[in-house]
Protein backbone atom coordinates (compact mmCIF):
# COMPACT_ATOMS: atom_id res chain seq x y z
CA UNK A 1 0.00 0.00 0.00
CA UNK A 2 1.48 3.35 -1.08
CA UNK A 3 1.57 6.46 1.07
CA UNK A 4 -1.37 7.98 -0.84
CA UNK A 5 -3.40 4.78 -0.56
CA UNK A 6 -2.73 4.68 3.17
CA UNK A 7 -3.96 8.28 3.60
CA UNK A 8 -7.12 7.35 1.69
CA UNK A 9 -7.61 4.25 3.84
CA UNK A 10 -7.40 6.21 7.12
CA UNK A 11 -9.78 8.86 5.75
CA UNK A 12 -12.27 6.20 4.64
CA UNK A 13 -12.16 4.49 8.04
CA UNK A 14 -12.77 7.82 9.77
CA UNK A 15 -16.35 7.81 8.50
CA UNK A 16 -16.62 11.60 8.06
CA UNK A 17 -14.81 14.32 6.15
CA UNK A 18 -11.83 15.44 8.25
CA UNK A 19 -11.13 19.12 8.84
CA UNK A 20 -7.88 20.64 7.59
CA UNK A 21 -6.04 20.00 10.84
CA UNK A 22 -7.17 16.38 11.03
CA UNK A 23 -6.14 15.84 7.41
CA UNK A 24 -2.66 17.17 8.13
CA UNK A 25 -2.33 14.79 11.09
CA UNK A 26 -3.55 11.86 8.95
CA UNK A 27 -0.87 12.65 6.38
CA UNK A 28 1.80 12.89 9.09
CA UNK A 29 0.72 9.55 10.60
CA UNK A 30 0.69 7.97 7.15
CA UNK A 31 4.29 9.08 6.58
CA UNK A 32 5.18 7.60 9.97
CA UNK A 33 3.37 4.27 9.47
CA UNK A 34 3.65 3.67 5.71
CA UNK A 35 6.03 0.72 5.10
CA UNK A 36 7.58 2.38 2.02
CA UNK A 37 8.13 5.67 3.84
CA UNK A 38 9.42 3.81 6.91
CA UNK A 39 12.10 2.03 4.87
CA UNK A 40 13.11 5.36 3.32
CA UNK A 41 13.45 6.94 6.77
CA UNK A 42 15.50 3.96 7.98
CA UNK A 43 17.98 4.62 5.21
CA UNK A 44 18.02 8.40 5.74
CA UNK A 45 18.30 8.23 9.53
CA UNK A 46 20.34 5.07 9.93
CA UNK A 47 17.47 2.97 11.37
CA UNK A 48 17.02 5.30 14.34
CA UNK A 49 14.14 4.46 16.68
CA UNK A 50 11.18 6.73 15.96
CA UNK A 51 8.18 7.81 18.02
CA UNK A 52 5.15 9.91 17.06
CA UNK A 53 3.50 12.16 19.67
CA UNK A 54 -0.14 12.99 19.01
CA UNK A 55 -1.39 15.54 21.52
CA UNK A 56 -5.13 15.97 21.13
CA UNK A 57 -7.36 18.15 23.26
CA UNK A 58 -10.88 17.06 24.21
CA UNK A 59 -13.28 17.00 21.28
CA UNK A 60 -10.69 17.42 18.53
CA UNK A 61 -11.20 13.93 17.09
CA UNK A 62 -8.00 12.31 18.41
CA UNK A 63 -9.84 9.18 19.51
CA UNK A 64 -11.79 8.82 16.27
CA UNK A 65 -8.64 9.38 14.25
CA UNK A 66 -6.63 6.82 16.21
CA UNK A 67 -9.40 4.24 15.76
CA UNK A 68 -9.40 4.89 12.01
CA UNK A 69 -5.61 4.51 11.97
CA UNK A 70 -5.82 1.11 13.68
CA UNK A 71 -8.33 -0.17 11.13
CA UNK A 72 -6.30 1.24 8.21
CA UNK A 73 -3.17 -0.50 9.52
CA UNK A 74 -5.07 -3.79 9.49
CA UNK A 75 -6.19 -3.16 5.90
CA UNK A 76 -2.58 -2.46 4.94
CA UNK A 77 -1.37 -5.67 6.59
CA UNK A 78 0.68 -3.78 9.18
CA UNK A 79 0.73 -5.27 12.66
CA UNK A 80 -0.36 -3.04 15.56
CA UNK A 81 -0.61 -3.47 19.34
CA UNK A 82 -2.85 -1.24 21.44
CA UNK A 83 -1.75 -0.32 24.97
CA UNK A 84 -2.94 1.93 27.80
CA UNK A 85 -1.70 2.68 31.34
CA UNK A 86 -4.80 1.29 33.15
CA UNK A 87 -7.35 -1.46 32.65
CA UNK A 88 -10.21 1.01 32.29
CA UNK A 89 -8.29 3.09 29.73
CA UNK A 90 -7.50 -0.08 27.78
CA UNK A 91 -11.18 -1.04 27.78
CA UNK A 92 -12.20 2.40 26.46
CA UNK A 93 -9.49 2.32 23.78
CA UNK A 94 -10.46 -1.20 22.69
CA UNK A 95 -14.13 -0.27 22.28
CA UNK A 96 -13.32 2.80 20.18
CA UNK A 97 -10.68 1.12 18.00
CA UNK A 98 -12.53 -2.16 17.51
CA UNK A 99 -9.47 -4.18 18.53
CA UNK A 100 -8.27 -5.61 21.87
CA UNK A 101 -6.14 -3.24 23.94
CA UNK A 102 -3.99 -4.26 26.89
CA UNK A 103 -2.41 -2.53 29.86
CA UNK A 104 1.24 -1.63 29.54
CA UNK A 105 2.13 -3.63 32.65
CA UNK A 106 0.43 -6.80 31.40
CA UNK A 107 2.23 -6.52 28.08
CA UNK A 108 5.80 -5.63 28.89
CA UNK A 109 6.49 -7.38 32.21
CA UNK A 110 6.97 -11.05 33.03
CA UNK A 111 4.74 -12.25 35.84
CA UNK A 112 5.84 -15.29 37.78
CA UNK A 113 3.59 -17.74 39.58
CA UNK A 114 4.91 -16.30 42.82
CA UNK A 115 3.58 -12.87 42.01
CA UNK A 116 6.90 -11.07 41.81
CA UNK A 117 7.83 -9.17 38.67
CA UNK A 118 11.31 -10.39 37.62
CA UNK A 119 11.79 -8.25 34.52
CA UNK A 120 10.75 -7.23 31.04
CA UNK A 121 9.22 -9.52 28.49
CA UNK A 122 10.98 -9.89 25.15
CA UNK A 123 9.22 -8.14 22.28
CA UNK A 124 8.76 -10.94 19.76
CA UNK A 125 6.50 -9.00 17.35
CA UNK A 126 8.72 -7.38 14.68
CA UNK A 127 7.56 -4.61 12.35
CA UNK A 128 4.74 -3.62 14.69
CA UNK A 129 3.26 -0.20 15.38
CA UNK A 130 2.57 0.13 19.12
CA UNK A 131 -0.19 2.67 19.79
CA UNK A 132 -0.39 3.84 23.42
CA UNK A 133 -3.46 5.78 24.52
CA UNK A 134 -3.63 8.09 27.58
CA UNK A 135 0.16 8.41 27.42
CA UNK A 136 0.07 11.58 29.54
CA UNK A 137 -0.49 9.26 32.54
CA UNK A 138 2.78 7.38 32.04
CA UNK A 139 5.44 8.28 34.60
CA UNK A 140 9.15 7.63 34.60
CA UNK A 141 9.90 7.55 38.32
CA UNK A 142 11.86 4.63 39.72
CA UNK A 143 9.21 2.75 41.69
CA UNK A 144 11.57 1.26 44.23
CA UNK A 145 10.14 -1.37 46.51
CA UNK A 146 11.02 -2.62 49.94
CA UNK A 147 9.76 -5.07 52.54
CA UNK A 148 6.36 -3.35 52.57
CA UNK A 149 5.86 -2.66 48.86
CA UNK A 150 6.08 -4.27 45.45
CA UNK A 151 8.44 -3.18 42.68
CA UNK A 152 6.13 -2.50 39.74
CA UNK A 153 8.64 -0.99 37.30
CA UNK A 154 12.34 -1.52 36.77
CA UNK A 155 13.83 1.92 36.15
CA UNK A 156 10.54 3.67 35.47
CA UNK A 157 7.54 2.67 33.38
CA UNK A 158 8.32 4.95 30.42
CA UNK A 159 11.93 3.73 30.19
CA UNK A 160 10.77 0.12 30.38
CA UNK A 161 8.11 0.67 27.72
CA UNK A 162 10.69 2.18 25.35
CA UNK A 163 13.14 -0.66 26.00
CA UNK A 164 10.44 -3.24 25.33
CA UNK A 165 9.01 -1.69 22.15
CA UNK A 166 12.31 -0.92 20.45
CA UNK A 167 13.73 -4.27 21.43
CA UNK A 168 11.61 -5.62 18.57
CA UNK A 169 13.01 -5.39 15.04
CA UNK A 170 11.43 -2.59 13.02
CA UNK A 171 8.97 -1.53 15.73
CA UNK A 172 7.64 2.01 16.11
CA UNK A 173 5.43 3.69 18.70
CA UNK A 174 2.65 6.29 18.63
CA UNK A 175 1.88 8.02 21.94
CA UNK A 176 -1.61 9.52 22.23
CA UNK A 177 -2.33 11.97 25.03
CA UNK A 178 -3.65 15.29 26.24
CA UNK A 179 -1.08 17.48 27.96
CA UNK A 180 -3.83 19.64 29.48
CA UNK A 181 -4.69 16.72 31.78
CA UNK A 182 -3.06 16.00 35.12
CA UNK A 183 0.52 14.70 34.90
CA UNK A 184 1.52 11.47 36.71
CA UNK A 185 1.49 11.67 40.50
CA UNK A 186 4.61 13.44 41.76
CA UNK A 187 5.49 14.98 38.39
CA UNK A 188 5.09 18.49 36.99
CA UNK A 189 5.00 17.30 33.38
CA UNK A 190 3.88 14.25 31.44
CA UNK A 191 7.27 12.79 30.45
CA UNK A 192 5.82 10.46 27.79
CA UNK A 193 4.38 13.52 25.98
CA UNK A 194 7.53 15.63 26.34
CA UNK A 195 9.72 15.65 23.19
CA UNK A 196 12.90 16.61 25.08
CA UNK A 197 12.49 13.71 27.51
CA UNK A 198 12.01 11.24 24.66
CA UNK A 199 14.99 12.61 22.72
CA UNK A 200 17.14 12.17 25.83
CA UNK A 201 16.08 8.52 25.74
CA UNK A 202 17.48 8.15 22.25
CA UNK A 203 14.30 8.50 20.17
CA UNK A 204 13.68 10.50 17.01
CA UNK A 205 10.47 12.42 17.69
CA UNK A 206 7.68 13.43 15.29
CA UNK A 207 4.69 15.23 16.74
CA UNK A 208 1.37 16.87 16.01
CA UNK A 209 -1.27 18.64 18.09
CA UNK A 210 -5.02 18.69 17.48
CA UNK A 211 -6.64 21.87 18.80
CA UNK A 212 -9.68 22.45 16.55
CA UNK A 213 -12.96 21.13 17.97
CA UNK A 214 -14.46 18.59 15.57
CA UNK A 215 -17.81 19.41 14.02
CA UNK A 216 -19.46 16.50 15.89
CA UNK A 217 -18.72 18.12 19.27
CA UNK A 218 -19.82 21.65 18.49
CA UNK A 219 -23.07 21.39 20.49
CA UNK A 220 -21.59 19.66 23.53
CA UNK A 221 -21.61 21.62 26.78
CA UNK A 222 -19.04 19.20 28.18
CA UNK A 223 -16.59 20.04 25.41
CA UNK A 224 -17.44 23.76 25.52
CA UNK A 225 -16.55 23.96 29.21
CA UNK A 226 -13.45 21.79 28.78
CA UNK A 227 -12.27 24.06 25.97
CA UNK A 228 -12.81 27.16 28.13
CA UNK A 229 -10.69 25.63 30.88
CA UNK A 230 -7.92 24.69 28.45
CA UNK A 231 -7.83 28.13 26.83
CA UNK A 232 -7.65 29.77 30.24
CA UNK A 233 -4.67 27.58 31.13
CA UNK A 234 -2.94 28.57 27.90
CA UNK A 235 -3.60 32.31 28.37
CA UNK A 236 -2.73 32.32 32.06
CA UNK A 237 -5.94 34.18 32.96
CA UNK A 238 -7.53 31.80 35.47
CA UNK A 239 -10.15 33.28 37.82
CA UNK A 240 -12.25 31.08 40.11
CA UNK A 241 -13.86 28.67 37.65
CA UNK A 242 -17.48 28.98 36.58
CA UNK A 243 -19.30 26.50 34.34
CA UNK A 244 -21.68 27.51 31.57
CA UNK A 245 -24.88 25.45 31.67
CA UNK A 246 -27.36 27.71 29.82
CA UNK A 247 -28.19 26.33 26.40
CA UNK A 248 -26.67 22.92 27.10
CA UNK A 249 -28.57 19.75 28.01
CA UNK A 250 -25.50 17.77 29.06
CA UNK A 251 -24.14 20.06 31.82
CA UNK A 252 -25.93 21.08 35.00
CA UNK A 253 -25.28 22.16 38.58
CA UNK A 254 -26.52 19.98 41.42
CA UNK A 255 -26.53 20.67 45.15
CA UNK A 256 -25.27 18.08 47.64
CA UNK A 257 -28.82 17.78 48.98
CA UNK A 258 -30.15 16.74 45.56
CA UNK A 259 -27.32 14.35 44.76
CA UNK A 260 -28.94 11.11 46.01
CA UNK A 261 -31.87 11.56 43.64
CA UNK A 262 -29.63 12.40 40.67
CA UNK A 263 -27.27 9.50 41.33
CA UNK A 264 -30.14 7.06 41.74
CA UNK A 265 -31.56 8.21 38.39
CA UNK A 266 -28.17 7.65 36.74
CA UNK A 267 -27.83 4.19 38.29
CA UNK A 268 -31.30 3.19 37.11
CA UNK A 269 -30.79 4.57 33.61
CA UNK A 270 -27.19 3.63 32.80
CA UNK A 271 -25.94 1.29 35.55
CA UNK A 272 -23.72 1.75 38.58
CA UNK A 273 -20.53 1.17 36.62
CA UNK A 274 -21.38 4.06 34.26
CA UNK A 275 -21.62 6.69 37.01
CA UNK A 276 -18.77 8.18 39.04
CA UNK A 277 -18.14 11.02 41.49
CA UNK A 278 -14.75 12.72 41.01
CA UNK A 279 -13.39 14.63 43.98
CA UNK A 280 -10.16 16.27 45.08
CA UNK A 281 -9.06 14.23 48.09
CA UNK A 282 -9.18 10.71 49.46
CA UNK A 283 -11.01 12.06 52.52
CA UNK A 284 -13.77 13.53 50.34
CA UNK A 285 -13.95 10.27 48.35
CA UNK A 286 -14.49 8.33 51.59
CA UNK A 287 -17.31 10.69 52.63
CA UNK A 288 -19.03 10.50 49.22
CA UNK A 289 -18.74 6.70 49.18
CA UNK A 290 -20.38 6.52 52.60
CA UNK A 291 -23.18 8.81 51.41
CA UNK A 292 -23.87 6.80 48.25
CA UNK A 293 -23.97 3.51 50.15
CA UNK A 294 -26.28 4.88 52.85
CA UNK A 295 -28.58 7.22 50.91
CA UNK A 296 -28.73 5.67 47.43
CA UNK A 297 -27.94 1.97 47.76
CA UNK A 298 -29.19 1.60 51.36
CA UNK A 299 -26.37 -0.78 52.24
CA UNK A 300 -26.07 -1.47 55.96
CA UNK A 301 -23.26 -4.05 55.95
CA UNK A 302 -19.71 -2.83 55.43
CA UNK A 303 -19.32 -5.18 52.46
CA UNK A 304 -22.17 -6.81 50.58
CA UNK A 305 -23.07 -8.62 47.37
CA UNK A 306 -23.37 -6.20 44.45
CA UNK A 307 -20.68 -3.89 45.89
CA UNK A 308 -18.38 -2.14 43.42
CA UNK A 309 -14.74 -1.96 44.51
CA UNK A 310 -11.72 -0.25 42.97
CA UNK A 311 -8.32 -1.91 43.30
CA UNK A 312 -5.67 0.37 44.85
CA UNK A 313 -2.57 -1.77 44.31
CA UNK A 314 -1.45 -4.29 41.69
CA UNK A 315 -2.00 -7.87 42.85
CA UNK A 316 -0.70 -11.15 41.39
CA UNK A 317 -1.78 -13.67 44.03
CA UNK A 318 -5.51 -14.08 43.36
CA UNK A 319 -5.34 -14.30 39.58
CA UNK A 320 -3.32 -17.51 39.61
CA UNK A 321 -5.16 -20.16 37.67
CA UNK A 322 -7.95 -17.78 36.63
CA UNK A 323 -8.41 -18.01 32.88
CA UNK A 324 -8.25 -14.61 31.19
CA UNK A 325 -6.86 -12.83 34.27
CA UNK A 326 -3.07 -12.67 34.49
CA UNK A 327 -3.06 -10.12 37.31
CA UNK A 328 -5.36 -7.62 39.02
CA UNK A 329 -4.33 -4.08 38.17
CA UNK A 330 -4.37 -0.92 40.22
CA UNK A 331 -7.50 0.95 39.07
CA UNK A 332 -9.48 -2.15 38.04
CA UNK A 333 -13.16 -2.15 39.06
CA UNK A 334 -14.45 -5.37 40.64
CA UNK A 335 -17.93 -6.42 41.74
CA UNK A 336 -18.56 -8.49 44.87
CA UNK A 337 -20.84 -11.41 44.05
CA UNK A 338 -20.61 -13.15 47.42
CA UNK A 339 -19.22 -12.47 50.90
CA UNK A 340 -18.11 -15.67 52.65
CA UNK A 341 -17.06 -14.10 55.94
CA UNK A 342 -14.83 -11.61 57.74
CA UNK A 343 -12.03 -11.90 60.32
CA UNK A 344 -9.57 -9.83 62.34
CA UNK A 345 -5.90 -10.75 62.11
CA UNK A 346 -2.66 -8.86 62.78
CA UNK A 347 -4.75 -5.88 63.86
CA UNK A 348 -6.36 -5.66 60.41
CA UNK A 349 -9.82 -6.73 59.20
CA UNK A 350 -10.15 -9.00 56.18
CA UNK A 351 -13.03 -10.50 54.20
CA UNK A 352 -13.19 -13.58 51.99
CA UNK A 353 -15.24 -12.77 48.91
CA UNK A 354 -16.15 -13.91 45.42
CA UNK A 355 -15.47 -11.30 42.74
CA UNK A 356 -16.17 -10.68 39.07
CA UNK A 357 -15.25 -8.01 36.52
CA UNK A 358 -18.18 -5.81 35.42
CA UNK A 359 -16.49 -5.68 32.00
CA UNK A 360 -16.27 -9.49 31.76
CA UNK A 361 -18.61 -11.42 34.01
CA UNK A 362 -17.28 -14.73 32.70
CA UNK A 363 -14.28 -14.13 34.98
CA UNK A 364 -15.17 -15.14 38.56
CA UNK A 365 -12.64 -15.77 41.32
CA UNK A 366 -12.26 -15.89 45.09
CA UNK A 367 -9.98 -13.52 47.00
CA UNK A 368 -9.20 -12.08 50.40
CA UNK A 369 -9.67 -8.31 50.61
CA UNK A 370 -8.71 -5.73 53.23
CA UNK A 371 -11.84 -4.30 54.81
CA UNK A 372 -10.02 -1.52 56.68
CA UNK A 373 -8.82 0.11 53.46
CA UNK A 374 -12.40 0.72 52.33
CA UNK A 375 -12.80 3.72 54.61
CA UNK A 376 -9.13 4.69 54.99
CA UNK A 377 -8.13 8.25 54.03
CA UNK A 378 -4.87 7.05 52.46
CA UNK A 379 -4.66 6.23 48.72
CA UNK A 380 -4.09 2.59 49.66
CA UNK A 381 -3.29 1.02 53.01
CA UNK A 382 -3.25 3.17 56.12
CA UNK A 383 -0.08 3.98 58.10
CA UNK A 384 1.45 0.91 59.74
CA UNK A 385 -1.05 -1.54 58.24
CA UNK A 386 1.46 -3.42 56.08
CA UNK A 387 4.04 -3.40 58.88
CA UNK A 388 1.55 -4.93 61.32
CA UNK A 389 0.80 -7.78 58.91
CA UNK A 390 4.50 -8.32 58.21
CA UNK A 391 5.44 -8.37 61.89
CA UNK A 392 2.59 -10.77 62.64
CA UNK A 393 3.73 -13.22 59.96
CA UNK A 394 7.35 -13.02 61.18
CA UNK A 395 6.21 -13.68 64.76
CA UNK A 396 4.25 -16.75 63.64
CA UNK A 397 7.41 -18.06 61.98
CA UNK A 398 9.33 -17.89 65.25
CA UNK A 399 10.49 -14.29 65.18
CA UNK A 400 13.68 -14.76 63.14
CA UNK A 401 12.86 -16.77 60.02
CA UNK A 402 15.31 -17.69 57.29
CA UNK A 403 15.22 -15.09 54.50
CA UNK A 404 14.38 -17.64 51.82
CA UNK A 405 11.63 -19.18 53.95
CA UNK A 406 10.22 -15.73 54.71
CA UNK A 407 10.22 -14.80 51.01
CA UNK A 408 8.34 -18.01 50.16
CA UNK A 409 5.83 -17.37 52.93
CA UNK A 410 5.19 -13.78 51.85
CA UNK A 411 4.78 -14.90 48.25
CA UNK A 412 1.90 -17.21 49.13
CA UNK A 413 0.47 -15.75 52.33
CA UNK A 414 -3.18 -14.74 51.70
CA UNK A 415 -3.10 -11.95 54.31
CA UNK A 416 0.10 -10.34 53.01
CA UNK A 417 -1.35 -10.56 49.49
CA UNK A 418 -4.90 -9.47 50.35
CA UNK A 419 -6.43 -7.14 47.77
CA UNK A 420 -6.15 -3.46 48.69
CA UNK A 421 -9.53 -2.04 47.67
CA UNK A 422 -11.71 1.07 47.95
CA UNK A 423 -15.38 1.63 47.29
CA UNK A 424 -15.74 2.57 43.61
CA UNK A 425 -18.61 5.10 43.70
CA UNK A 426 -16.40 8.15 44.30
CA UNK A 427 -12.72 8.48 43.42
CA UNK A 428 -9.96 11.05 43.18
CA UNK A 429 -9.22 12.50 39.76
CA UNK A 430 -5.98 10.55 39.39
CA UNK A 431 -7.93 7.32 39.93
CA UNK A 432 -10.52 8.39 37.35
CA UNK A 433 -7.93 9.42 34.77
CA UNK A 434 -7.93 7.20 31.71
CA UNK A 435 -11.57 6.21 32.15
CA UNK A 436 -14.85 7.49 30.77
CA UNK A 437 -18.32 7.23 32.23
CA UNK A 438 -21.76 8.13 30.90
CA UNK A 439 -22.38 10.26 34.02
CA UNK A 440 -19.71 12.18 35.92
CA UNK A 441 -20.30 14.26 39.06
CA UNK A 442 -17.45 16.74 39.69
CA UNK A 443 -17.03 17.98 43.27
CA UNK A 444 -16.41 21.73 43.57
CA UNK A 445 -16.84 21.81 47.33
CA UNK A 446 -14.10 23.14 49.61
CA UNK A 447 -12.00 24.70 46.87
CA UNK A 448 -9.87 27.45 48.44
CA UNK A 449 -10.05 30.80 46.64
CA UNK A 450 -6.35 31.40 47.30
CA UNK A 451 -5.31 28.02 45.90
CA UNK A 452 -3.06 27.33 42.92
CA UNK A 453 -5.29 28.08 39.93
CA UNK A 454 -3.14 26.33 37.31
CA UNK A 455 -3.32 23.05 39.23
CA UNK A 456 -7.06 23.49 39.86
CA UNK A 457 -7.81 24.16 36.20
CA UNK A 458 -5.80 21.13 35.12
CA UNK A 459 -7.65 19.02 37.68
CA UNK A 460 -11.03 20.33 36.50
CA UNK A 461 -10.18 19.78 32.84
CA UNK A 462 -9.22 16.18 33.57
CA UNK A 463 -12.36 15.56 35.63
CA UNK A 464 -14.72 17.19 33.11
CA UNK A 465 -13.33 15.18 30.20
CA UNK A 466 -14.16 11.90 31.99
CA UNK A 467 -17.84 12.54 31.13
CA UNK A 468 -19.18 10.92 27.98
CA UNK A 469 -22.86 11.95 28.10
CA UNK A 470 -23.74 14.02 31.19
CA UNK A 471 -21.71 16.25 33.48
CA UNK A 472 -23.01 17.30 36.91
CA UNK A 473 -21.18 20.02 38.85
CA UNK A 474 -21.58 19.58 42.62
CA UNK A 475 -21.69 22.94 44.39
CA UNK A 476 -23.56 24.37 47.37
CA UNK A 477 -26.80 26.17 46.44
CA UNK A 478 -25.39 29.61 47.29
CA UNK A 479 -22.56 29.12 44.75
Amino acid sequence: MTYGEFVAAVTAELGFEPNDQQRQVIEALARFCSPARSRQLDIEQGSRDRVFLLNGYAGTGKTSLSGALVRALARAGIRSRLLAPTGRAAKVFSALAGKPAYTIHRTIYRHSLGGEMPGLQTNNTPDTVFIVDEASMIGDEDMGGGPFGTVNEQGGLLADLIQYVYGGEGCRMILLGDTAQLPPVGSDISPAMDPDTLRQMGLTVSRATLTTIARQGALSGILANATTLRRAMKSGDMPMPHFVTAGYKDVSYVTPEDMPEYIDTCYQRDGMDQTIIVTRSNRRAVDFNRGVRAQVLYYEEELTSGELLMVAKNNYRWSRGVRGLDFIANGDTLEVTRVYGTEDRYGVRFADVQLTLPSNRAIVFDAKVMVDTLTCDAPGMGPGMARNIYNGIVAEMGGDPDRVALACELRDNPYWNALVVKYAYAVTCHKAQGGQWQNVFVDLGYIPEDGEMAELYRWLYTAVTRARTRLYIIAPADE
